[in-house]
């Protein structure tokens, strides 16, 4: 951990000079919001890590960033060259996004305890070095591909439902949200796999996991609750009924993505057509 205490205080002035909320600036950093509060409030430390992910997202010098005086881990940070080819040649978004857009890619490909920090490096076109200085170990960067496809997949949901006419087609907006059409659904379906076996074994995944869930399940339970008043859907527990039905999509998109894409009754138009008939005989109002 690195601390600083005026650090807190450049974060926000980089923040204010981003010109975005701190919820936007925490996912473009990949970093979880109320990790960002609390570090921002004194009652956590930055890491080293994300003070690079900070600095680089902010166009800052890290060193301007940690103070004249800061701490300085050289394990965490690339040789001098490399870092002066990171802000020579950063992408669009930044170094951090890049390395976590890869890193679902080809999570998405190959599985993630198949991907080396090597072949993310070689596929952002930068050293492993500079993969280690903004994410030091595999489990950073797993958390930062789940966290970054759970912004993502939250984005997505708030500007589908908008246009909804009712209830009931926002229901059916986030049901075709979930089904795995597009290259980016189906990498993000897989990550989730991985997330599933990795939340079994490890106490920081089960976390994330368990929050996800949690936030997804109520997105549903408040939209079948508001169809129940509206009248749109027959009465029931909102809370049991979108655990069932955030479990059925679960099961058969893992299907799906288990499946050829030729295989009868297992492709993504089979799933939505479940989804929507489970709906029609449980949920909506006849």
């Amino acid at each position: 951990m690195v601390y600083d205490p005026e650090v807190a205080d450049r974060v926000r002035k980089v923040i204010a000079d981003a010109g975005v909320t701190q919820r936007e600036f925490a996912r473009r950093i990949v970093m979880d919001p109320s990790k960002l509060s609390r570090s921002l409030g004194g009652t956590r430390r930055f890491t080293a890590a994300e003070l690079a992910r900070i600095a680089d997202t902010g166009g800052v010098d890290a060193g301007w960033l940690l103070g004249a005086a800061g701490v300085r881990d050289e394990a965490a940070r690339p040789t001098e060259p490399a870092a002066r080819r990171e802000r020579a040649v950063a992408p669009e978004g930044g170094r951090p996004l890049q390395i976590v857009r890869e890193t679902v890619r080809l999570i998405a490909e190959r599985g993630f305890h198949a991907v080396r920090v090597q072949d993310i490096a070689a596929a952002c076109d930068t050293s492993t070095a500079a993969i280690h200085y903004h994410f030091p170990g595999r489990d950073d960067l797993l958390e930062a591909a789940v966290r970054w496809c759970m912004d993502e997949d939250t984005a997505r949901r708030a500007a589908r439902v908008a246009d909804a006419a009712d209830t009931a087609d926002e229901l059916r907006q986030l049901i075709e949200l979930q089904i795995p059409r597009t290259p980016q659904q189906r990498w993000q379906w897989l990550v989730w796999l991985d997330l599933w076996a990795e939340a079994a074994r490890s106490t920081a995944m089960g976390r994330l996991h368990a929050d996800y869930y949690r936030q997804w399940r109520t997105t549903v339970a408040d939209v079948i609750r508001r169809g129940i008043a509206e009248g749109v859907f027959r009465p029931a527990d909102p809370e049991a009924a979108a655990l069932r039905l955030t479990a059925l999509i679960d099961g058969l998109a893992t299907q799906v993505l288990a499946s050829a894409p030729d295989a009868p009754g297992a492709g993504p138009d089979d799933m939505h057509e479940s989804l929507i008939a489970y709906v029609d005989a449980t949920l909506t109002a006849h």
